[in-house]
């Protein structure tokens, strides 16, 4: 088989990463640097290829790549995209090269393991937006958590080991029902692990709410979604920024993918019938947890919680069942990519000079920092959902959506805009604005050039999708109309 693109997109990050493992020392680490930052920028460029080329006007899938991989158990190497995928690969290495940059000064021991896990997970994700065979999926899936347990566990703060193991253990017991769901589809299937076959399987409504449940404790863990959302504020706080930073903008994202690959294209009948409680855990994640955000003392937490309010957003968007909804749904994951992991990384810039993540340590930044508080105020306001940032475009469609569906559950999603507006104004007042609060207030020094083209390229990504948002929805259009006619149609 000839390499593609999308195995261009999966492996290229890869190769860079275990080359790095193999040959990189810390005497090395400015050349450490300088290969990280190469092998993530050739990865981001492989990408745009997929852009130009990428037609708008099928919902079947594209640069399709097929090879036998176990013939035995028919297993394939079977990659393949659609408008419903299009934007996480081009998402996943775009973070990549930022976090490859807000790493530079940073880290220092243990240098090329650092760079290195951070390309060989950014290869790994894209597989799993990519794979159309159910045992390639479940690969890259499980995959992605070694390379981040040890980023936690290796660079992560005094409670590291904790914060990896709930990681770890929360996210691989989940996924484990998970495979019992794909071997039996690969039973059911005649022994076939594609995906698109299994989402023509007529399947009796009993097996159908047992795959949707199976798949549910997977994904519902990675989105996360209430109440088993407690292991990421945890992970959050111990984890260094640039895990952070993927965790929120990526990982969270295969989650809420799955739901849209699996859970409701196979189970359709059974989606429908469980909407009502993923819309009732959705609601819950946006308002309580909402309300929980508004009372954190540390901003990496406030941040964590309000990215499970955020996610709250997509699930809710999926399961109304409109278009509106399954768009604006995609809109947020993609928009929360790049909020989310620009609101950790400004959270970095302030702990690396103070150490210190707590807002009452702060006070009065925008008077020492004010080019850095520029850009925090701007990502700040993104997250509140302000029109004209990349936040709000995905939360009014979805509300949009919801009020079509139901005028109250619609009412229930709009209480996010206040308050997310509550819980990010409020830090920005104390952690911003206001007089210099303390001495450590008083010697910092703001941003240099490398934090500044960090954030200005997050900065420019976050106001591009706000103001014009329609080449993103453009290519997802006729793909999201495509899975909601199949949802809609019952196999029963």
């Amino acid at each position: 088989m000839n390499m593609g693109l999308l195995s261009l997109a999966i492996w290229t990050p890869i190769v860079f990463g275990c080359v790095l493992l193999a040959f990189g020392r810390d005497d090395q680490a400015r050349t450490v640097r300088w290969v990280a930052l190469i092998g993530s920028l050739l990865g981001f460029l492989v990408t745009l290829p997929l852009y130009g080329r990428f037609d708008t006007g099928t919902a079947a899938m594209q640069f399709v790549e097929k090879a036998p991989w176990i013939a035995r158990f028919n297993v394939s190497y079977h990659l393949g995209l659609d408008g419903i995928s299009f934007w996480f690969v081009l998402l996943t290495a775009f973070i990549t090269v930022v976090v490859i940059i807000s790493a530079w000064e940073v880290i220092t021991e243990r240098v090329n393991q650092y760079m290195g896990a951070y390309q060989i997970i950014s290869g790994l994700m894209i597989g799993v937006f990519c794979a159309l065979d159910g045992n390639l999926f479940y690969t890259y899936f499980e995959a992605t958590l070694i390379p981040m347990y040890l980023i936690i566990g290796i660079w992560g703060g005094p409670n590291k080991i904790y914060a990896a193991f709930k990681f770890f253990l929360y996210t691989l017991l989940g996924s484990l029902l998970m495979l019992v769901a794909l071997v039996f589809l690969y039973s059911k299937s005649g022994g076939s692990f594609d995906i698109l076959t299994w989402h023509k399987l007529p399947l009796s409504g009993l097996s159908q709410t047992l795959l949707f449940f199976g798949f549910f404790a997977a994904f519902a863990v990675k989105v996360p979604m209430w109440p088993v959302h407690t292991w990421l504020p945890d992970v959050h706080v111990e984890a260094p920024t640039g895990g952070s930073a993927v965790l929120a903008a990526i990982m969270l994202k295969l989650g809420a993918y799955g739901f849209l690959r699996f859970s409701m294209p196979i189970a359709p009948d059974a989606a429908r019938e469980w909407a009502w409680l993923m819309i009732a855990l959705s609601l819950t994640a946006v308002i309580y947890v909402g309300l929980v955000a508004m009372v954190q003392k540390d901003m990496k937490k406030l941040v964590a919680y309000s990215s499970v309010a955020h996610m709250g957003f997509v699930t809710l968007g999926f399961f109304i069942f409109n278009d509106l909804g399954t768009v604006g749904g995609i809109v947020q994951m993609i928009a929360h990519g790049f909020v989310s992991a620009a609101m950790f990384l400004c959270i970095g810039v302030l702990y690396d000079r103070m150490h210190s993540r707590m807002i009452a340590d702060y006070g009065g930044v925008a008077n020492t920092m004010p080019n850095f508080t520029a850009f925090a105020v701007l990502f700040s306001m993104a997250n509140a959902g302000l029109p004209g940032t990349a936040g709000f475009v995905g939360e009014w469609m979805v509300i949009l959506g919801a009020v079509k569906y139901n005028f109250w559950i619609g009412a229930g999603a709009a209480t996010a805009l206040i308050l997310g507006a509550s819980y990010s104004l409020w830090m920005v007042k104390r952690v911003y604005f206001g007089p210099v609060a303390n001495d450590n207030v008083r010697a910092l020094t703001d941003i240099g050039a490398r934090e500044f083209l960090m954030l200005g390229l997050l900065a420019a990504a976050v106001l591009y999708m706000g103001i014009h948002p329609k080449p993103f929805t453009d290519i997802m259009n006729v793909s999201v109309a495509d899975f909601l006619k199949h949802v809609a149609a019952s196999k029963l």
